[in-house]
């Protein structure tokens, strides 16, 4: 008779497939740090984001610890936790996946209307969805939703059902926070260069064309005076970069881009989360034509 616990079983299962793996005591979370590593004296793991020295064999720094090494997860060092480890968890990050953690029926309701269908994971109180790509991961997104993928590790419960599908925009664009965003009243004391064919040697539109694009893209960001300038500056940048997929380059998004984030800047959102869904718009296009 086999006296291999059970979430160890499953965690070797997981490791086997390339999925990376840690163990889940009471309350299910990670085991604390050993006494090297407590508070982080250690200097942390060096793929945490603070990157540090430590490269202690025990399972600290909660998903930093997650692995696929066999020899490791059966170590010595970890055979006491697996012993008392009551589940198991995985990084989806580290295996090139995003889950979209639905708290709740009201969750789920919003996500069937507003997220393309992927493989779906049955929770205690709602569902998780999974997305082939990473991402960062962000807690509370809108109510009842957190994305856990880089620098966030998931339980696990099961495979799942349903086909799982590529990350798609609608979830990268959850990152761009912002509730509200009040005009400041002030115009900003430098705005970029404009763009122009000096910046665009391989595009294969008209200047008359892209400007009139940008235009009225910018009018969209600008007009979102009380709310969602942020999330419009993201879909802006994604249809805009769309419509230079084919070109054989360079188009000059990166001026493109810049325009839209002084756009939304000038109406009240964060530079911050303004260059965030830039770029992520501007990325979502370039990805798909990949």
């Amino acid at each position: 008779m086999s006296t291999t616990p059970e979430p160890l079983r499953v965690a070797l299962a997981l490791a086997a497939s390339g999925v990376p793996v840690l163990p889940l005591r009471a309350g299910k979370v990670p085991f604390g740090n050993c006494r090297t590593c407590k508070d982080n004296a250690c200097g942390r793991r060096p793929n945490m984001k603070a990157a540090g020295p430590c490269r202690c064999p025990a399972p600290c720094h909660a998903w930093a610890a997650a692995t696929t090494d066999p020899h490791v997860l059966t170590s010595p060092v970890w055979a006491p936790v697996w012993r008392e480890a009551v589940a198991v968890a995985y990084h989806p990050g580290g295996a090139g996946l995003t889950v979209v953690d639905l708290d709740n029926a009201t969750a789920v309701a919003w996500a069937g209307e507003t997220l393309p269908a992927t493989r779906t994971v049955p929770t205690t109180r709602g569902e998780h969805w999974i997305y082939q790509g990473a991402m960062s991961s962000l807690n509370a997104v809108r109510p009842g939703v957190d994305i856990k993928s880089l620098m966030q590790y998931a339980r696990w419960l099961g495979p799942g059902t349903g086909r799982m599908v590529v990350l798609p925009a609608a979830v990268r664009a959850l990152l761009v926070k912002e509730e509200t965003t009040p005009a400041r009243g002030e115009v900003a004391s430098s705005l970029p260069a404009p763009w122009d064919r000096s910046v665009a040697t391989g595009c294969r539109h008209t200047e008359r064309y892209v400007r009139t694009g940008l235009e009225r893209g910018l009018a969209l960001v600008t007009a979102r005076t009380e709310s969602g300038a942020g999330s419009q500056a993201f879909g802006v940048a994604r249809f805009l970069a769309a419509q230079h997929t084919a070109c054989p380059g360079p188009c000059g998004l990166a001026v493109i881009g810049e325009e839209i984030v002084s756009a939304a800047v000038s109406v009240g959102v964060p530079e911050t989360y303004a260059r965030r869904a830039v770029a992520n718009g501007l990325e979502v296009s370039v990805e798909r034509a990949a």
